[in-house]
């Protein structure tokens, strides 16, 4: 299973944010749209950084609350794990495990195409476990 059937379930959307916005308000960003992670696009739409729940968790122990009103470009997290659509499920959770992040962004030939967090791998692992049972359950009975 690939990136590619992940993204064709779930959408293509992608969540961003200028580096210039203020913390504040990707922190705002964050809470509405109840995502755990933002992309950060340059002014040529490249991906430029990402800033993540713990990024912001991180940056307000380092600096108290007034870090919030400073640019996304001061705390995001400038060099960013990309993977590509055709990259496997079982990849994926092996590289977001030793790397510890849950959000991937998806690049193909340099242009953002999508996002994956875990929930979506351990989502799609799931539904694939399920699948797999039920299949056995019916080669059992039909036996």
């Amino acid at each position: 299973m690939t990136v590619g059937i992940i993204l064709a379930a779930k959408g293509r959307e992608v969540v961003t944010i200028e580096p210039g916005a203020t913390m504040k308000s990707a922190v705002a960003l964050l809470g509405e749209k109840r995502i755990g992670a933002v992309l950060v696009l340059g002014a040529d739409h490249r991906l430029v950084g990402i800033l993540s729940e713990r990024d912001i968790v991180r940056v307000i122990a380092e600096r108290g609350a007034a870090a919030l009103e400073e640019p996304v470009s001061q705390s995001m997290t400038r060099k960013v794990s990309t993977c590509t659509e055709s990259e496997t499920i079982a990849s994926l959770m092996e590289r977001m495990t030793e790397g510890k992040f849950r959000h991937l962004p998806v690049v193909e030939q340099s242009r953002l195409v999508g996002i994956i967090s875990i929930g979506d791998v351990v989502k799609h692992r799931l539904q694939e476990m399920e699948r797999d049972s039920a299949a056995m359950r019916d080669y059992i009975l039909t036996a």
